[in-house]
């Protein structure tokens, strides 16, 4: 089971050949350091009670610890005051073309949500091979190579659509392999009703930027 620091840079990825992924990725300015601050201090604080703990229960207490840090980042997402420029709707509008560009080639598409300034992606690497490996050695999955495109892609468009200079996307992304089909409704599940739970909207299906494959229904 793994488990990710994620409100920092340089975040541990584990990233196994054909697994699914759940996604999400945030503007760059969409959250104060002083509130990742305290996301942060809140998980480290659990995880050292549960260092406390007998060795064969602390694998199962991380992932829940892990979970329930990232529920309270998502909330703080939800409640920010920083940068939404996703919430402009010709901005969402190439956000989400890029996405589905992306797909079947780099990605196979299950869902996505666009909130006004982050990403849920769930996405399938089933069958994606990984890219060559760069001419100076760095080599990336086949994850990794999609997520650097959509966020160079977009960012470029974005940035020009609104004659901004500097960084549009975090540098970091978080991703997690879901493991089973009770985690991926779970999951397909949150997704599709953030928009519902930031009280955007009282149906998903109201909201005009989220996705769901036919495939899944």
């Amino acid at each position: 089971m793994e488990t990710h620091e994620y409100f920092y840079r340089r975040l541990p990825h584990w990233h196994p050949e054909n697994a699914t992924f759940f996604v999400t990725f945030r503007l760059e300015g969409s959250l104060p350091q002083s509130v990742l601050a305290q996301l942060q201090d809140e998980y480290e604080r659990e995880k050292r009670l549960i260092e406390t703990l007998p060795p064969e229960n602390r694998e199962i207490e991380q992932y829940h610890a892990y979970k329930r840090a990232f529920a309270r980042y998502d909330r703080a997402l939800e409640q920010a005051k920083g940068t939404q420029w996703l919430a402009d709707p010709q901005i969402a509008q190439i956000v989400q073309k890029e996405i589905h560009s992306l797909h079947p080639e780099n990605y196979i598409l299950l869902s996505y949500c666009i909130m006004p300034n982050h990403i849920h992606l769930l996405l399938s690497m089933e069958s994606i091979l990984p890219p060559s490996a760069r001419k100076d050695g760095t080599q990336f999955t086949a994850l990794s190579q999609a997520l650097w495109l959509l966020k160079g892609r977009t960012g470029y468009l974005c940035r020009k659509i609104m004659g901004q200079h500097g960084r549009f996307w975090h540098r970091e992304s978080y991703d997690h392999v879901v493991r089973n089909e009770r985690e991926f409704r779970r999951i397909l599940n949150y997704i599709v009703n953030n928009p519902v739970n930031a009280g955007l909207v009282s149906e998903w299906q109201a909201w005009p930027y989220t996705y769901v494959s036919p495939d899944l229904f």
